[in-house]
């Protein structure tokens, strides 16, 4: 069985669906492996892939007729064309709001497996790209408010005076958020974190950071997840956030909702509080950001304070996002490819729950219910939107 590895055309996106490293496992396990001159980039060049026993493609279009296409970004138009009517797809694509790409792979006969439609199950953690790919993220973020920062982030004893932490307020302790706090104290930073999650309490004092709290309910949902806040709920936490994000040098926001806008964490009238020289950086900007003054892919400095609007930030460490995305995509491919061969077990609670297209139909129930009443699985309608999920994680942005 054949597995095409395509190039990434998205534009910054520099991480490639399978490294060297994990070409030669499969390669040794009997598969052929087709990869794209250039999928790489500098990262991994194609002499790697070489030495890996994969083959490098002749052309843009001969990964896309393998039996098995992998890929991080979703597929473009025309990229889905050329997909194999019987093949399969796996990367993440998005289907909460990618309505049309999900109903043209059920056209084309595609089976289309989604890594943002990975279960939160023990079993699957190892498979858990958003996971992987929020934790780059949530350090990246931190060494792009360090970079833009005005300050250092320890504290500092000289002879010329003592120079105090910076202070790091992070919103949102999932993945990527745990990790943004954990990097910000290992540079010194002074870290608060709030979560709408009481759960989150614990995870954010083992890190050394303190949790900021919100006397409300817990606002935690089904599997460990946030649940869509109400706008009561928003204006109580609004009003709470303010105040330590007008005495913090660095806010980062992490908050993610699949398949909604992301929530307004941060107002215009909080960011006139904030003193001169601080700092934003929302990793939800893809999705419209957490802050309400976030232009996505665009530093805005807004009365002194500079808002970093960040699409992908994964992208931006691409080696290890690739190292990590590899392996998520290759302890999937265990699950699915049996005596070298496609034999997904449609039984299985992991295959099932990301198992987006098959047979012609949209088989995702999540999915489903986020098209409507007009998509249709096995000639029943689909119902209303979704819950959300927010772990701090952005597909494939974050």
């Amino acid at each position: 069985m054949k597995i095409g590895v395509p190039k990434e055309t998205a534009p910054g996106e520099l991480r490639v669906a399978l490294t060297p490293k994990e070409a030669g496992r499969l390669a040794a396990s009997g598969l052929e492996v087709l990869v794209e001159a250039g999928a790489g980039h500098d990262s991994f060049p194609d002499a790697a892939y070489r030495e890996a026993k994969a083959q490098i493609a002749k052309g843009p279009k001969e990964p896309f007729g393998a039996e098995v296409v992998l890929k991080v970004r979703k597929p473009s138009e025309p990229e889905v064309a050329l997909l194999r009517s019987g093949g399969a797809l796996i990367g993440f694509l998005q289907p909460l709001t990618s309505h049309e790409l999900v109903e043209k792979l059920a056209a084309r006969g595609v089976l289309s497996f989604s890594l943002d439609a990975i279960p939160r199950i023990t079993r699957a953690q190892s498979m858990d790209a958003l996971s992987s790919q929020a934790t780059i993220a949530g350090y990246k973020a931190v060494l792009i408010a360090a970079g833009s920062l005005g300050k250092i982030f320890p504290m500092l004893m000289t002879a010329a005076g003592t120079l105090k932490p910076a202070r790091v307020f992070v919103l949102g302790a999932g993945v990527a958020g745990l990790q943004a706090i954990a990097t910000a104290r290992r540079l010194g930073g002074q870290v608060e974190a709030f979560d709408v999650r009481a759960a989150a309490r614990e995870e954010v004092h083992s890190l050394g950071a303190r949790f900021v709290e919100l006397p409300l309910e817990t606002q935690e949902g089904a599997g460990g997840y946030a649940r869509e806040q109400s706008e009561e709920y928003l204006k109580k936490q609004r009003e709470l956030l303010a105040d330590h994000c007008a005495q913090s040098d660095v806010v980062i926001t992490t908050a993610l909702i699949p398949g909604r806008p992301a929530p307004v964490l941060i107002t215009k009238e909080m960011v006139a509080r904030m003193q001169s020289g601080s700092v934003i950086v929302d990793i939800a900007a893809e999705a419209g950001g957490n802050c309400e003054l976030t232009e996505p892919g665009k530093v805005v400095n807004v009365q002194g304070v500079a808002i970093h609007g960040v699409l992908n930030p994964a992208a931006m460490v691409p080696i290890h996002a690739s190292e990590l995305y590899a392996k998520n995509i290759t302890n999937l491919l265990a699950l699915l490819v049996k005596d070298g061969t496609l034999q997904p077990d449609f039984e299985d609670d992991v295959v099932k729950g990301c198992c987006i297209t098959r047979d012609g139909k949209v088989v995702h129930e999540p999915t489903l219910k986020s098209m409507g009443s007009g998509a249709v699985a096995g000639g029943r309608p689909g119902g209303r939107a979704a819950p959300g999920r927010a772990d701090g994680g952005s597909p494939p942005a974050a």
